[in-house]
């Protein structure tokens, strides 16, 4: 899931890099409005990528869920503080 959701967000922003370069390299020459509505769209596309990019998938671990393996859980709950070694 998360190379996915790299893929999504290098996509989106190459879209957005794409748009920027596009209205001031070759749209501006017929239609400046229409190359300011292309950097509008560029502008709002970063925002939904870095979300796409850091959203939780189903298969991935919270920073506080516990993992399934004691020793483990037991190690990082002693780290955080929530339990004291006996």
């Amino acid at each position: 899931m998360l190379a996915r959701r790299k893929h999504i967000y290098f996509a989106m922003m190459g879209v957005c890099i794409a748009l920027f370069v596009l209205a001031w390299s070759v749209v501006r020459l017929w239609s400046v409005p229409a190359a300011v509505a292309m950097c509008v769209v560029a502008m709002v596309i970063p925002p939904f990528a870095a979300m796409v990019a850091n959203r939780r998938g189903p298969d991935d671990r919270w920073w506080d869920d516990p993992s399934g393996d004691e020793k483990s859980d037991e190690w990082w709950d002693e780290l955080d503080g929530k339990k004291r070694r006996p």
